[in-house]
């Protein structure tokens, strides 16, 4: 089939080039030219482990080809995804600006039959204006509307994509089922489930789920809290909660709280939605407010270890809100850095993929080209991002560049027995051992 994606970021690139290595032929676009020569010229413009390779394979084979305008894109297609950011408003609103445009586009540039898809993570009752829109197209061109939300975690995003657990559509006639169904195809051939509903239904889920995976996170930390108070382990009590097949073991990893653009603003925007169908989602904004009380919490840790941290140096290692990605969205480690900044310390980052952007983010942070450096002189060092790369430290190297030997493990993630031996004072969140 031959389709189009509207949006070449994070989920835009990595569905191109996923319906690409299945055989389907796609078109890309976006409205970023810089981001279109890069991929022009084979270079991904984000990290993402295996996105490269996919990326080069596609357009070597001309299963990928990136074009200026959603008119060129949408031209004898079968099917537009659209893939564009919701950044909230002031309001927590969704802005679905972005949304708007690309399908008055897609609506301008369409030549045939062609079903819109919502790939984009929007409100329930979006599809509605985007029916709106595209009842207004040129004569003789028929439309159906579709939500195929994404479930794809940054960082594992491609493995994702190409063996998901489930793909959920969403559609408004039979006709958009078919289609969507010759999409996926290859996916459902292969065993893959394909969860038919509504189109409201698929909107609300994907809002739904980001909610609940969010409130598992700010869950434990609140639970890890607790722990530390009463001289539990947070550590275990996941691994006794997860062992109930009713919560799983998922998301319940005390630390220093969720990142990225998708929880955040999609915590906001469930929020709106609620509110204006009549309904105060209370929960909604106080998971954030767990989350943000987290990062503090790990301050004042740190704070407390320096005693006066003004002038001190702090080694922060793990930029990116998560590993495997060089996204600084609302990374908790930028945040950290703002509130460490703000007592005067000074803050020194280390990141394999994130550094320059959490410069651009940050401009007061200090980088380092490897987490040595970053430590060398430092009083403490924290752990922001579980990277592989960083549960290989070498204590001891470690022990001999550092001013003095305090570690924050914000992710409970090195080795505190090793730490210790090294002779560090070791601080993980919600245990003490």
């Amino acid at each position: 089939m031959r389709i189009a994606v509207v949006g070449a970021g994070h989920v835009g690139l990595v569905t191109a080039v996923t319906f690409a290595h299945v055989g389907h032929d796609v078109a890309v676009t976006d409205t970023d030219a810089e981001k279109l020569s890069m991929l022009r010229a084979g270079e991904c413009p984000f990290f993402e482990p295996g996105m490269q390779d996919l990326l080069t394979a596609s357009l070597a084979s001309g299963a990928v080809t990136v074009v200026d305008s959603v008119g060129e894109a949408v031209d004898a297609v079968e099917v537009a995804f659209v893939c564009v950011g919701t950044p909230p408003r002031a309001s927590g609103e969704a802005n679905l600006i972005a949304v708007e445009r690309s399908v008055q586009a897609i609506a301008q540039g369409a030549t045939g039959p062609l079903v819109v898809v919502e790939k984009s993570t929007v409100p329930a009752g979006t599809a509605e204006r985007v029916g709106a829109i595209l009842a207004n197209a040129a004569p003789g061109v028929t439309f159906g509307v579709a939500s195929n939300p994404e479930f794809l975690r940054e960082g594992s995003a491609v493995e994702d994509s190409l063996h998901p657990e489930r793909i959920l559509v969403g559609a408004d006639t039979p006709e958009a089922f078919e289609v969507m169904r010759r999409l996926y195809a290859p996916f459902t051939d292969a065993g893959v489930p394909l969860i038919e509903t509504d189109v409201a239904t698929a909107e609300l889920s994907k809002h739904a789920v980001n909610a609940f995976l969010a409130l598992k996170v700010s869950f434990i930390n609140a639970v890890a809290r607790v722990a530390e108070a009463v001289g539990a382990d947070v550590r275990d009590v996941a691994d006794l909660m997860g062992s109930d097949p009713r919560v799983g073991r998922g998301m319940l990893s005390a630390g220093l709280g969720f990142g990225g653009s998708c929880f955040h603003k999609d915590l906001l925007a469930f929020h709106h939605l609620s509110a204006q169908a009549g309904y105060d989602f209370r929960l909604l904004p106080e998971i954030i407010r767990l989350n943000d009380e987290t990062v503090a919490s790990v301050a004042k840790r740190v704070e407390d270890a320096l005693w006066n941290p003004e002038g001190k140096k702090v080694a922060l290692l793990g930029l990116a809100f998560k590993p495997g990605t060089d996204d600084i969205r609302f990374a908790p480690a930028l945040e950290l850095a703002r509130l460490l900044f703000a007592k005067g310390a000074v803050v020194v980052g280390y990141d394999p993929q994130a550094g320059d952007a959490a410069k651009a983010e940050v401009p007061e942070l200090e980088l380092a080209a490897s987490p040595y450096e970053a430590a060398a002189g430092a009083s403490c060092l924290v752990l922001c991002t579980e990277w592989e790369e960083l549960s290989e430290l070498d204590m001891v190297r470690l022990g001999s560049v550092m001013s003095e030997r305090l570690i924050v493990d914000g992710r409970n993630f090195l080795d505190a027995e090793a730490a210790r031996a090294a002779g560090f004072t070791y601080s993980g969140v919600g245990h003490s051992k």
